[in-house]
This record gives C-alpha cells, sequence and structure tokens, in this order.
C-alpha cells in the first residue's frame, strides 16, 4: 500500500547525547545502544516501541559538526523530525510524483544497530525525503529489517512504554499544513475536537492545531501509549513534551 500506515518515529536533537540518553533512561525508557552515522559525526540512541514507532535521540558525536542538527538546535532543542511509515516505497514515490512537482527520489541506507558490535545485526530502511516544513523535517521510511531494530531486548522499557501513539504540530495555518500532509500520507483529515485538523492513520495520528499556541511552527507534543501508571503522565525532557498515556 504506498499510503502511510503508521508514525515511525520522531527525532528529537540536542547538544550531549550522553546527557540526553541519562534523561530519557531516568524516565523510564530503555534506549538502544549508541549507533553512528552520517560517517561517524553523528550518533542515535532510540527508544523503540514493542506495538510499534520509536524515539529517536540525536546529537553530533566525537567532535562532529552536523549543519543540519546546528540549524535544528539554533531554533531550540528538542524534536525536530518526524518520519511516517509504509509498506510500499516504490509506490509512494509513484503516488506523490504524480501529485506533486517535485519529488525527492527515494534512497536506501544502512546502518549498524550497535556501535560496539559492527559486525553484528544491522538495519537497513529506504527513504524518501527529507521534506523541510517550518515545524521540522518530515520523511517517508521503509524498514527493510525491522527485525534488526525491534528486538525483544530493546522494547522492555521500565515505564511500560508501549508504542508512539500521537503527535501534535503547531503551525500557524493548521488547514494549508493538514492539506500537505494528507497528500504526502495519501490519507485523509478530518476535524480536530480542539479545532485545528487531525492525521488517522491504521497506527498512531498526528494533530494539527493553530491558535494562540501555533506563534511558530514546531513538533510540541508526543504521546506514548503505556500499559501502567497514571491515566497520563507529562514529562519534559530535552526540550520535548511527551505524555506517557496510559492504554484505554
Amino acid at each position: 500500500m504506498s499510503a502511510a500506515s503508521e508514525l515511525d518515529h520522531v527525532g528529537i536533537v540536542g547538544h550531549e547525547l550522553d546527557e540526553m540518553a541519562a534523561a530519557f533512561e531516568a524516565a523510564g525508557f530503555h534506549l538502544t545502544p549508541l549507533a553512528r552515522h552520517a560517517g561517524g559525526r553523528t550518533g542515535n540512541r532510540c527508544a523503540m516501541f514493542r506495538d510499534g514507532g520509536y524515539l529517536e535521540l540525536m546529537a553530533t558525536v566525537d567532535g562532529g559538526t552536523s549543519a543540519t542538527l546546528a540549524r535544528f538546535l539554533a531554533r531550540h532543542a528538542g524534536a525536530h523530525l518526524l518520519a511516517f511509515g509504509v509498506d510500499d516505497l516504490a509506490g509512494a514515490g509513484a503516488r506523490l510524483e504524480r501529485a506533486c512537482d517535485e519529488v525527492p527520489a527515494a534512497s536506501w541506507t544502512e546502518r549498524a544497530v550497535d556501535d560496539g558490535d559492527p559486525a553484528g545485526r544491522r538495519a537497513r530502511f529506504g527513504l524518501i525525503g527529507p521534506f523541510d516544513r517550518p515545524e521540522g523535517r518530515v520523511h517517508l521510511v521503509h524498514h527493510e529489517t525491522p527485525e534488526a531494530l525491534w528486538q525483544d531486548r530493546f522494547v522492555r522499557h521500565p515505564n511500560h512504554a508501549l508504542a508512539l501513539e500521537e503527535v501534535v504540530l503547531t503551525v500557524p495555518e493548521p488547514a494549508v499544513t493538514a492539506a500537505w500532509y494528507s497528500q504526502l500520507v495519501g490519507r485523509a483529515v478530518v476535524p480536530d475536537r480542539a479545532g485545528g485538523f487531525a492525521l488517522p492513520l491504521p497506527r498512531g495520528r498526528v494533530r494539527i492545531l493553530g491558535g494562540d499556541r501555533a506563534a511558530s511552527a514546531r513538533i510540541a507534543e508526543i504521546s506514548v501509549r503505556s500499559n501502567t501508571g497514571a491515566a497520563c503522565e507529562t514529562l519534559a525532557i530535552c526540550g520535548t513534551t511527551i505524555r506517557l498515556c496510559r492504554a484505554a
């Protein structure tokens, strides 16, 4: 299917990866080992969720530089990247080419899952993007080796997090932004209870809101489904608002 099927991940950018990891681990998230990319200049650690999606913590490492991450951090530390999962990357590209004037070609990349075990499992995935938006950078992604990332040892969290459930975008023009996302993911938007729009997916959804909170466009809030604890707990971690909510 060429339409997006899920929220794949949100990328959270900071200055020091070790400090970010310590803050997320203190909040009960279990993280993957360090994995370097961009020629070793940047690295990530991820909170993988058993029922789908993940949070990717990103920063430069070992004295490396990244113009992209520096540009994000000049605005603020926190959530800057949003990726939607697709089952058929070629089909998604063809669908977008029929609807849009310019579409980045699909690309394939791979990396080690654990930088400390370069001969171990490797994650391979395809991307369409980036699409640089006022609220953040957006991709479509297809995982060719999901078993390499969603390993059982990675998806067990002390805070019982289960899934990436919802992302809230605040933007000055919700209708214009909603139309763009609808075209990108190949799914219809619907009115949101807060007065903007919602983009429901088979797994997860995006809410696109305006109003007083939308002085500047941004990824404003992330909701993660849990199976224990309070009905909903709001966490402020590394410039990011995360709601950890018990499944209904």
